[in-house]
């Protein structure tokens, strides 16, 4: 397996999505989080491995197509992302609401 820098992956996810369809995937112990479009599976594995210290069984990942927006007269596109489902391990969890 590959060494990762522990400092390039931690900047590889962005933030956790939470949608309602994010919400109803915890259930499977699936959680959601916007990637840099660049990161690949076996990085982001490493990666939410070590930010959050439990073992992931699987990544799905997802980038839609871009949308068009327009300012008056100009036309231009909403940014590029790569959206990320992993399934962590039975028993682990990740603590997405820290004692509301």
């Amino acid at each position: 397996m590959t060494e990762y820098n522990a400092r390039d992956l931690a900047d590889l996810v962005i933030k956790p999505i939470i949608t309602e369809k994010a919400t109803l995937q915890l259930e499977q112990n699936k959680y959601v989080f916007d990637v840099l479009p660049k990161a690949t599976k076996p990085e982001i594995k490493a990666a939410i491995e070590s930010l959050f210290d439990v073992k992931v069984t699987g990544v799905n990942t997802i980038r839609p197509p871009r949308k068009k927006r327009r300012v008056g007269r100009f036309i231009g596109h909403k940014p590029l992302y790569k959206r990320a489902i992993v399934t962590l391990e039975e028993g682990d969890s990740i603590q997405l609401f820290p004692d509301v």
